[in-house]
């Protein structure tokens, strides 16, 4: 962790405040017609997801948070942890389900992810933009129903549930949004 100027601040910099590990969103520099210039940040906090702004004055010191994102590929689910596995060094480790999040609707072993660490803990995983699964449940297609854009509810082979195309069958793998959790197309077959 190094102290660094607030004119080094900028948009995806981790940082520590309170002793907690925020992401700068914002940064923007403030002069004045009158005064000293400052800093207004909008920072969110990477272990609640709380949004704060803050106000620093020009050449304040901050700390730097020690957060890296390490490439993992996901195993199994062990009780109320999930376990990833180091790409390059082969450790193992266990994530809580609370740092996992929603994700776990479109975790399948061997799905490659990003988990954050913050002093070498888990904070949260980011999985990958897009995500190919398998439709294990849908109602069947209403016949003539064909003239808007009509959605039904899909089950995925992960449990998860999402609105699909009407001419989307059980059997047929789809490209999910991990993002806004949205259908974006079928695979080929």
């Amino acid at each position: 962790m190094a102290a660094i100027n607030t004119s080094e601040l900028k948009n995806g910099l981790r940082v520590l405040f309170d002793g907690q590990p925020y992401v700068c969103q914002h940064v923007d520099f403030v002069k004045p017609g009158k005064g000293a210039a400052f800093y207004k940040l909008r920072v969110m906090n990477l272990l609640t997801g709380n949004v704060l702004e803050k106000t620093l004055r020009s050449g304040e010191k901050v700390e730097t948070a020690d957060v890296v994102d390490t490439d993992m590929e996901y195993l199994y689910q062990d009780g109320d942890g999930f376990v990833f596995m180091d790409s390059t060094t082969f450790d193992q480790i266990s994530v809580e389900a609370k740092a996992v999040g929603s994700s776990k609707d479109f975790l399948l072993e061997n799905t490659s992810c990003v988990v954050t660490l913050w002093n070498g803990n888990p904070i949260a995983i980011r999985l990958p933009n897009t995500i190919t699964l398998e439709v294990t449940y849908t109602e069947p297609a209403v016949k003539g129903d064909t003239q808007s854009r009509v959605m039904k509810e899909a089950t995925l082979n992960t449990g998860a549930v999402v609105s699909v195309p009407t001419f989307i069958d059980i059997g047929e793998k789809i490209i999910i949004d991990t993002r806004t959790r949205e259908y974006t197309g079928r695979v080929s077959k």
